[in-house]
């Protein structure tokens, strides 16, 4: 037995022995935890229980020329309910005025919001949802509510803000106006005067602490936020929304009538090259239309008749002709080496000045005058387009501008008919807003200014950044050059025999060229033909204030396809409604244009944003500059009482639109 009991004995003071050790053991890694690893355990249990969140500030507003909103950011508030943190003696006390309280603010009963409520705090839950997607005025009552006015922590209050984006004048140059996103890894879609100016309009982002909770849920800690977020610039853009308007219902009428598949129109302003509209028009499988693509910006393709003009400017500069050389047209065709260079008019024009040859548009003349003058000396002919600044791109802010194709003798695709080709508008490529830009320049006497888009930046009234005239070609070409295209193209409309002449007004001018461009040429199969048809021009003929140019694809060929038929009627109607709504000279008769067409261009505008607010928003929490935009544009008078942010409006939210003709404002 004293054996055994030495035994046992020795066993449990081993037993012992390794005990201490692992209390030892124990006591070391706690020791370890708590002083030499303490601050690193104590940092990856906040990861993991609280968090910093980015919060988004408002976008800048982007405005018109005059003022208007054109994108702007409206704040949006969730509310939701922590049950845990109220006490049940006060619980009880408000649930049923809050219920109440929020019953006659949304309109749903006082029960419903009760069993909401009651039921949160039955659960413990800790993020229930009362209500979401508030507006500032609204939000701000509810911070006011029983229960709910005493915070975060004994009133269980939780607020989520977010912003949302409002084009005040829905789908009209929404693809102009864009948009920038950024997905999960950061990287930012760019599109539009939205994403071009982004560094003005994004304004600084802010920071606000979060606790996770039940369900893998964040909820906001405590009522105000870490760094406040910095609100972005105001943008001021170019655009006019008179013309925009003018220029999108004339393009979209005439792309219906043709059921063509897209269509983009840009006017300019001759001296400064502020864009005043820019409208891009694509056709859904429905045969609807909307802003689908910025072919204005984005599509370079075979400008076709409308680049005579680039080749009357360098042949005439060259020496190579005058507007009196005589061509013969022969019977409108014209052969080289196995190609056939063919005219519209059956049978030809005969022999006729190169002025008349680009009145009629005569594709054989043009072909001849540039093969026949540069056939020993090709490169002189590329060098002088080369020189006018045509290769280059614009340079735009608005990213995803087309790439202009010019071709140097020796490069890949050049060939003996290279000359002939690019002639009338073949074998190069430009988009729209480049071959307007070359137009442009002849209208302001040959001084090419860069294309703009942005006029200001603002912080309120205090101007940030200003954007002037940026000039890319000081001279495309001689006076004496522009001075003679410039008559030409006034005759293109004004002549009987001009391509343009079905535009021709007494009571105003215009100047400029068509162009119908085949495309699917390369196919035998002829009733797979398709065509492009463009007008570019400005006006008025003499001392011009805007130049224009209208392309439109794939019209249906049973209507018609001709330039002068499918584009130049929406030159013509945005010239005639400019006209209408701001003469541009003295010697306009205005009393002789039709101003009810005009008066119905421009009702347009307010048709297109009432149907986006067919009621009368509610504007409280705004600042006073955004509300009277808003409302202004729906066609309200507003009146002004006070400065900053709008305190009460005169006519409540919801109220029919045609029932309001003035509302008054009252800003704190």
């Amino acid at each position: 037995m004293a054996a055994n009991d030495k035994s046992i004995l020795k066993r449990l003071y081993i037993v012992a022995g390794f005990l201490v050790l692992f209390a030892g053991a124990v006591l070391f890694k706690l020791v370890s935890i708590q002083i030499v690893d303490g601050e690193k355990y104590k940092a990856l249990a906040e990861t993991r229980t609280s968090h910093i969140f980015t919060i988004e500030p408002n976008r800048g507003n982007l405005y018109s020329d005059d003022g208007s909103l054109l994108a702007t950011s409206v704040s949006k508030y969730t509310i939701r309910f922590d049950a845990v943190t109220v006490s049940n003696e006060d619980f009880k006390e408000n649930v049923k005025p809050l219920a109440d309280a929020l019953a006659k603010q949304f309109g749903k009963t006082s029960s419903h919001y009760q069993q909401v409520l009651r039921k949160a705090k039955e659960n413990k839950n800790r993020y229930a949802l009362i209500v979401r997607d508030l507006d500032y005025s609204d939000y701000m009552a509810v911070k006011s509510f029983p229960l709910f006015n005493k915070g975060a922590y004994k009133g269980g209050l939780i607020i989520e803000q977010k912003t949302k984006r409002e084009h005040p004048l829905g789908k009209i140059a929404e693809r102009s106006v864009g948009y920038e996103r950024v997905d999960k890894d950061g990287y930012r879609t760019r599109v539009g005067m939205e994403g071009a100016f982004g560094e003005y309009l994004r304004g600084v982002e802010g920071k606000r602490a979060k606790q996770k909770i039940a369900k893998g849920l964040w909820k906001p800690i405590g009522t105000d936020n870490i760094i406040e977020p910095k609100d972005g610039y105001d943008v001021y853009s170019t655009i006019d929304i008179n013309i925009q308007d003018i220029a999108h219902h004339a393009l979209l009428g005439q792309l219906e009538k043709y059921q063509a598949d897209h269509g983009t129109v840009i006017v300019m302003e001759v001296k400064t090259g502020e864009v005043k509209a820019i409208a891009n028009l694509g056709q859904t499988p429905e045969g609807k239309y909307y802003e689908r693509l910025n072919y204005a910006i984005g599509e370079s393709h075979e400008p076709g008749s409308t680049f005579k003009l680039m080749n009357l400017v360098a042949a005439l500069e060259d020496r190579v002709v005058d507007t009196s050389t005589v061509i013969d047209t022969e019977n409108g065709k014209w052969k080289i080496y196995r190609h056939w260079v063919k005219d519209s008019k059956h049978g030809g024009y005969g022999k006729i000045s190169v002025a008349k040859a680009f009145e009629v548009s005569s594709n054989t003349a043009f072909a001849k005058m540039i093969h026949n003058g540069y056939k020993n000396d090709p490169e002189k002919y590329v060098n002088r387009l080369m020189g006018m600044g045509i290769h280059k791109e614009l340079g735009l802010p608005v990213r995803g501008e087309g790439i202009p194709v010019l071709r140097y003798p020796g490069d890949k695709g050049w060939s003996g008919l290279s000359l002939a080709q690019m002639a009338y508008g073949y074998e190069v490529s430009m988009t729209p807003l480049q071959t307007l830009a070359f137009y442009n320049a002849i209208a302001n006497d040959g001084e090419m200014v860069k294309p703009r888009l942005l006029k200001e930046v603002k912080e309120w009234n205090k101007s940030i950044k200003r954007f002037d005239k940026e000039v890319l070609n000081p001279a495309v070409c001689s006076p004496q050059t522009v001075k003679k295209v410039q008559q030409i193209l006034k005759d293109v409309v004004e002549k009987e025999y001009g391509t343009g002449h079905g535009m021709y007004s007494p009571n105003f001018s215009m100047a400029g060229k068509t162009g119908t461009t085949q495309t699917n040429y390369v196919s035998k199969d002829k009733s797979k033909y398709e065509y492009i048809s463009s007008f570019a021009g400005y006006f008025p003929a003499d001392n011009p204030k805007y130049s224009c140019i209208v392309v439109i694809h794939k019209p249906d060929k049973s209507v018609g396809y001709y330039g002068a038929d499918v584009s130049g009627p929406v030159f013509k109607s945005v010239a005639q409604k400019v006209y209408t709504t701001s003469p541009l000279t003295s010697e306009v008769d205005v009393e002789n244009i039709q101003i009810a067409d005009a008066e119905k261009a421009y009702q347009g505008y307010y048709k297109k944003a009432q149907q986006q607010y067919a009621q009368v928003p509610n504007v409280k929490g705004m600042s006073g500059m955004d509300a009277v935009a808003i409302l202004e544009n729906l066609g309200i008078e507003v009146e002004v009482r006070g400065n900053g942010k709008v305190k009460r409006q005169s006519i409540s939210k919801g109220t029919d639109l045609k029932t309001v003709k003035k509302i008054v404002l009252e800003l704190i």
